[in-house]
């Protein structure tokens, strides 16, 4: 049994989310600059550059990379032979989320009472977060922050069990066309598809955490995406989505949930391990 301190996963959190609202991921830049040599609209050609040069500018200068600071998803990978000691868990997640935005001047934007009087909370909290036990004695945390621009573009489906892949490509490209042009494009756009609807989301949503490479499907619906040439920030082009990735899970009989999660060009991911 392996004792952690919940306030070394609070350091951690706070460390993860002043990173990646200044610096995107190496994965994410080369995935940009490679789009940015394909693209052959001259104001195409002309946002990428001020996107790359945007990023430059934002890590050295230590200023957000959008100024929407978005709200903070934590997914949390527990070895179910770790002790965690200290106060409660949710509580130190949240306390790293209120030091690296408070500390940082970074934007809060996360109201309570939704649908009430929405008093901005002030510290960008509460973030969601996401839980699952697996072997060993680590703890694996990843991070993902989305400003609200691409997560209202966010959108369920309940399917027929006979539905076929073909469906499932046009709900992604009528999503696309629909709400991609206010989503901030070239675009990552996870899908999750199974389990239940709640489910489907949350898969969606793990879709964007790590780039892999993408199998056929996912290619030719990449294809098919750029091909509605929304472009760059919605101005034309050959590059409106950068990847696509489809993740499964088993589901009933008598349904068949899928999800679309996109994200702006701006994907803010980190991980680490305790």
């Amino acid at each position: 049994m392996r004792k952690i301190n919940t306030l070394d996963i609070a350091g951690i959190i706070e460390d993860l989310c002043k990173r990646v609202n200044y610096k995107l991921d190496e994965t994410v830049i080369s995935t940009i600059e490679e789009a940015s040599r394909r693209e052959s609209s001259p104001i195409g050609k002309k946002v990428f550059s001020q996107m790359l040069t945007s990023y430059q500018l934002a890590e050295e200068e230590k200023t957000p990379l959008c100024q929407d600071t978005g709200m903070v998803s934590v997914f949390l990978e527990i070895g179910q032979e770790v002790f965690l000691k200290g106060i409660p868990l949710e509580e130190a997640i949240n306390t790293g989320v209120r030091r690296a935005y408070t500390g940082s001047f970074f934007r809060n934007s996360i109201v309570d009472d939704p649908i009430g009087t929405r008093r901005n909370t002030l510290d960008n909290t509460p973030c969601i977060i996401n839980t699952r036990l697996i072997s060993g004695d680590k703890i694996n945390v990843k991070l993902l922050i989305k400003g609200f621009g691409s997560e209202n573009a966010t959108a369920l489906k309940m399917f027929s069990p006979t539905s076929s892949k073909n469906d499932i490509k046009e709900f992604i490209l009528d999503t696309v066309r629909e709400r991609g042009p206010n989503a901030c494009p070239p675009l990552f756009i996870g899908v999750g598809i199974g389990g239940t609807a709640d489910y489907a989301v949350k898969l969606s949503k793990e879709a964007l955490l790590n780039l892999e490479p993408m199998d056929e499907w996912e290619l030719s619906i990449l294809d098919k995406i750029n091909s509605l040439r929304i472009g760059p920030a919605g101005l034309g082009g050959d590059v409106t989505a950068l990847y696509v990735n489809l993740k499964t899970f088993p589901t009933h009989i008598a349904g068949l949930p899928v999800a679309i999660n996109i994200n702006c060009h701006i994907l803010r991911t980190g991980s680490a391990t305790i």
